[in-house]
């Protein structure tokens, strides 16, 4: 094992190479920009390819044609341009072709701060493409070894379903200094529970089944298979039409291949649930780890306090909210996304309140002061990051 001081974006990068990436198309941007230079210095290495786009738009154009050749092909960006890749984001869901996209997310809107955390793509990266009929699958690490780890298995679960898999990451992720763990043989990746598909080619003739089914070979061109990738509505063996069966069967496919396998998906942290908490703090990627502390700072004061950390953000784990409570949502942003979600999820009986804050962490002695008031029964104090109960 290689044992190294590094950031989150070297993180990702070297977990893309474990996992097989051989492209990366992008363009600079803050806070993801350390990706797409460790990629040009590391790929050649491995006789992969580096590419920088004219934009956005281009680079995820760019991955989704390579994958279709044969490549495993990753990008990375930040907000502003994470929302100039829903064409080419359509096109990767609806024609099922694997890839790897990392939004290391800041605070905005717009532009926002270019080196400040935010977490306002979390509803962006369920819906980042036009026509809805279909889910997506998001991971959100909260370290830089989870953000190499959770790289490796956004290829892994790419590879399975046929469909992008975004790394939702943010700021704090991607420029954050830590320890970072590398496997440096098959026996140390193997070591590391750490799970790699090689690609595959589907030899047809039926490309787009109408079935739940995962583990289809994607469809590569120029292997003389007859597959199609138009972003049209396919028939089975990959055809456009217009016939609405045919639509209701391709729509049935990109939603439930996904709802239907939710357990291989789906991963989280819960920490003291076991006694009913009467609050249970529900966070993910960097404040997650400031929940933590707190959680932990409550117990110790005797309060009967949780907490769950989301690892897999889409498809939302509905079935994890168990427990009735009052729930308090920690986001970085201002307007609230995470919370809703959570209101929608708990049981009923239970209540949801929502701690943001834009640009900067929440700290433990602002968590604590919640807590204790919503273990107290009293309304919580007006502050700038606050908003009511939902």
């Amino acid at each position: 094992m290689k044992r190294t001081l590094d950031t989150g974006n070297a993180a990702i990068t070297e977990g893309a190479i474990i996992a097989g990436c051989r492209l990366f198309a992008g363009y600079p941007i803050t806070p993801a920009t350390e990706i797409a230079e460790n990629m040009s210095r590391r790929l050649p290495q491995v006789g992969g390819y580096y590419l920088q786009a004219e934009d956005e738009l281009a680079a995820l154009h760019i991955c989704v044609g390579a994958s279709l050749g044969g490549l495993k092909a990753m990008t990375a960006t930040s907000g502003p341009g994470y929302i100039l890749y829903a064409d080419p984001y359509g096109w990767a869901i609806g024609s099922e072709i694997p890839v790897v996209i990392v939004n290391a997310q800041r605070v905005g809107p717009v532009s926002g701060i270019t080196g400040a955390p935010g977490q306002g793509e979390f509803y962006l990266s369920r819906y980042p493409t036009q026509g809805g009929n279909f889910e997506t699958i998001v991971l959100a690490p909260n370290s830089v070894q989870e953000a190499f780890t959770l790289t490796v298995e956004a290829f892994y679960l790419a590879e399975r379903f046929r469909t992008p898999v975004t790394l939702l990451a943010d700021q704090l992720v991607t420029d954050g200094w830590e320890t970072l763990i590398i496997p440096e043989t098959e026996e140390e990746i193997q070591a590391m529970g750490l799970k790699v598909i090689p690609r595959r080619i589907n030899e047809g003739p039926e490309f787009y089944p109408a079935t739940d089914e995962i583990d289809i070979p994607p469809v590569v061109l120029g292997h003389n298979t007859g597959a199609a990738c138009s972003d049209w509505t396919p028939t089975a063996e990959g055809y456009d039409t217009e016939e609405v069966e045919w639509q209701h069967k391709h729509a049935y496919r990109l939603i439930y291949k996904i709802r239907n396998h939710k357990d291989l998906i789906t991963r989280y942290e819960s920490y003291f649930l076991e006694d009913d908490p009467e609050v249970i703090l529900v966070s993910y990627g960097s404040p997650s780890r400031v929940v933590k502390s707190a959680v932990k700072a409550a117990r110790e004061k005797g309060l009967k306090v949780g907490g769950l950390r989301l690892i897999s953000l889409w498809p939302f784990p509905d079935e994890i909210f168990t427990k009735t409570a009052k729930y308090l949502s920690v986001e970085l942003n201002y307007d609230g996304q995470l919370v809703r979600e959570v209101q929608r999820a708990m049981p009923k009986g239970s209540e949801v309140h929502f701690m943001g804050k834009c640009g900067e962490l929440p700290t433990v002695a602002e968590l604590m002061e919640l807590i204790e008031a919503l273990i107290k029964g009293q309304p919580l104090k007006a502050k700038p990051w606050e908003m009511e109960a939902w």
